[in-house]
């Protein structure tokens, strides 16, 4: 079982007993060192309190069960409102939000197109772009984050 599923399995059920989704858990290498986050939500988002809440009460178990070997750092942050779209329920739950789609290859000269999200079926991406809706398949696709508009 990967390092994240491990973490998620130990992680979900503390941050939604503390009123939070666990929206993701990253695990990598920065340099020569590494670094565990698990990313928070909730309705009205996220601050520091809450986070240090999370961190204190998930770091004593990940110590106990010792879910990775070796040395890393453990971070508790806000998933943010700029946050990348994963898995499925993400893509649904934000239907007809901004986004920006940061892509492998140019197409049309552009690697990161600013768009309207519009669809999400086995790993192809449909969104609005101007008058034009565009389908990417999965294998196009680097990164699909929210995009906030002021």
């Amino acid at each position: 079982m990967k390092v994240t599923d491990l973490v998620t399995e130990i992680a979900k059920p503390i941050v939604e007993e503390k009123g939070m989704e666990l929206w993701d858990v990253e695990y990598v290498r920065e340099g020569s060192e590494y670094f565990l986050r698990l990313y928070l939500d909730k309705e009205g988002g996220v601050d520091i309190d809450d986070c240090e809440a999370v961190s204190r009460a998930v770091d004593p178990i990940l110590d106990e069960k010792d879910p990775i070997p070796g040395s890393y750092h453990f971070e508790v942050c806000s998933a943010g409102l700029e946050r990348a779209l994963k898995r499925p329920g993400d893509f649904e739950r934000f239907l007809g939000s901004p986004v920006t789609v940061k892509l492998y290859r140019p197409r049309n000269g552009l690697k990161e197109l600013p768009c309207v999200l519009k669809g999400y079926e086995d790993g192809r991406v449909t969104v609005e772009a101007g008058k034009e809706t565009i389908t990417f398949e999965k294998s196009e696709v680097a990164l699909v984050r929210l995009r906030v508009e002021f």
